[in-house]
């Protein structure tokens, strides 16, 4: 069996890759309280260029850490960005809530002629006022989030991570969001790129900078 020469140690491989994404990602366009999330999207996706595509609104990153450290709850969209969060790293033992798969879920789609992403929004609301959002997958769920949102003023959470990805509403959900004029602060990435491991990161991000 051939063997190959690579780096083991599990602690050096987390340093050189922190080096190196802090190296190659030029983060100057970006206010300071986003220099760390930004770095943790690098992290995620290999990709410095993104940087360019993101898109924000006030305070995200210090609003969100406000919020976990006040216990609030983390609102996610599928179950692979609840399992992309480090949870021993959260400041409040913090729930996150993910309702896709809840029993209510299926009846709400079928009727409002929708997607299970889109319905299981709609069993947010209990948790939405004060959360922290992070959209990773669908665009239906974005989009759905921000009809609720301008329907109902009383509901606000702290702030919207929205990185839905793909072909089909990923660009025009996050370009809605961006023009929501909600007067919620949200980070989100323009494009089709996203995906459940950079909503994932940037929860990851409010926990403390990649050097730790």
């Amino acid at each position: 069996m051939k063997s190959y020469e690579y780096i083991r140690d599990p602690g050096e491989i987390y340093q050189l890759s922190s080096q190196r994404v802090r190296e190659l990602t030029d983060v100057s366009s970006l206010p300071p309280q986003l220099h760390d999330i930004a770095y943790r999207l690098v992290h995620a996706c290999g990709m410095p260029d993104i940087v360019a595509e993101l898109a924000w609104e006030g305070d995200p990153a210090t609003v969100a850490r406000h919020a976990l450290s006040n216990g609030g709850s983390i609102l996610v969209d599928a179950m692979m960005v609840a399992n992309g969060v480090i949870r021993d790293r959260l400041p409040a033992a913090n729930n996150i809530v993910c309702t896709l798969n809840d029993a209510g879920t299926e009846d709400i789609r079928r009727e409002q002629d929708t997607t299970r992403s889109a319905a299981a929004i709609e069993l947010w609301r209990q948790h939405l006022d004060g959360a922290v959002v992070a959209i990773g997958n669908a665009p239906t769920a974005l989009f759905r989030l921000l009809e609720i949102l301008q329907h109902d003023s009383d509901l606000r959470p702290a702030a919207i991570f929205g990185f839905p990805v793909g072909f089909v509403g990923a660009v025009e959900s996050k370009a809605a969001l961006a023009e929501s004029m909600l007067g919620v602060p949200f980070l989100t990435l323009h494009g089709r790129r996203g995906g459940s491991a950079l909503a994932a990161a940037a929860i990851n991000a409010l926990a403390g900078p990649m050097s730790q």
